[in-house]
C-alpha cells in the first residue's frame, strides 16, 4: 500500500535522536520541489534545544509535541535572501508586498509538503501545527526573524511512541469539479458529509460538547468569529512588522 494513504498525525515520539545527517538529506531532498522562479523563497529553523521548544510552546498553545518532539521545524517563507543577493548583485528587489509574501509562502508550504512525504518515507513521524500562523509574532521574536522573513509552517518531528487511527477524508467527489465549479446543494452537502457525522467519535463529541451538530463544533468551539478576527489581526500586523504590507 502506498504510504501516503497509511499517513497519521503523530503527536507522541521514542525517545530517540532524528540525526543531523538524515535531516540534512531529506532537505536536500526536498529542495527538488516546485519553486517559483527557482529561487527558493524559503527558509527553515531547525530547533532542538529544550529551552528554545519551551519558548516556541506558548506560541503553539503550549501543546506537549511542542517540547516532547526531538526537533521542532519551523518553515518560513523568505523573501530576504533573494532580496539580499539581488542588492549585492545590483539589482533592486522589490519584494516588500503582499503578493511576494504569497510566492514565498506558497514555495515554503509546496517544500513542506514534499518534506512530510519524504519523512513519511523514512518511517519518521510529524505533526503540522496550524497555529504558526495564528500568533506569528511570538514565533518571530523567539527565532530572531528579520524582515521579509515569516513563519507559515511548523512541524514536530521525531520517531512515533504511536499509531493512531487513521483521520476521516471527505470523498474525492466532494472536492473535484469539472471544467467549471459546481456548487453545492444541501442534498450533497448531506451526501458527503454523512460519513463524517455518522462517525462514532464525532458523534461523542458532539454530545460531550452540548451541541446539535458536528459543524457547531467547529464554528462555535474550534474555530470561532471571535477567534478568527483577533488572530487575522495579529496576523496582518506581523505581515507589517516582517516588511510584507
Amino acid at each position: 500500500m502506498k504510504t501516503i494513504l497509511t499517513r497519521r498525525t503523530i503527536r507522541k515520539y521514542a525517545d530517540r535522536e532524528v540525526s543531523e545527517e538524515l535531516l540534512n538529506r531529506l532537505f536536500t531532498e526536498a529542495a527538488r520541489t516546485q519553486t517559483m522562479g527557482n529561487l527558493q523563497l524559503y527558509s527553515v529553523v531547525v530547533t532542538r534545544d529544550p529551552a528554545m521548544k519551551e519558548q516556541l510552546a506558548p506560541a503553539h498553545f503550549n501543546q506537549p509535541m511542542v517540547k516532547q518532539a526531538p526537533v521542532v521545524l519551523t518553515i518560513c517563507a523568505d523573501f530576504r535572501r533573494t532580496s539580499l543577493w539581488a542588492r549585492c548583485r545590483q539589482a533592486e528587489p522589490g519584494y516588500d508586498n503582499f503578493l511576494s509574501f504569497i510566492n514565498a509562502s506558497t514555495d515554503a508550504l509546496l517544500f513542506t509538503q514534499t518534506l512530510c512525504n519524504l519523512m513519511d518515507e523514512e518511517g519518521l513521524g510529524y505533526c503540522y501545527l496550524g497555529t504558526t500562523v495564528y500568533m506569528p509574532s511570538m514565533i518571530i521574536d523567539s527565532l530572531k526573524l528579520p524582515r521579509l522573513v515569516m513563519p507559515v509552517a511548523t512541524l514536530t518531528v521525531g520517531w512515533p511512541a504511536e499509531e493512531p487511527p487513521l483521520s476521516d477524508r471527505l470523498p474525492t467527489a466532494s472536492f473535484v469539479h469539472n471544467e467549471t465549479y459546481r456548487d453545492y446543494t444541501p442534498q450533497a452537502i448531506d451526501t458527503y458529509y454523512h460519513d463524517k457525522e455518522q462517525l462514532p467519535e464525532n458523534q461523542h463529541f458532539v454530545e460531550i460538547n452540548h451541541k446539535e451538530t458536528l459543524a457547531q463544533i467547529f464554528t462555535d468551539i474550534r474555530y470561532t468569529r471571535k477567534d478568527n478576527e483577533a488572530m487575522s489581526e495579529g496576523l496582518l500586523a506581523a505581515l507589517k512588522q516582517q516588511g510584507f504590507l
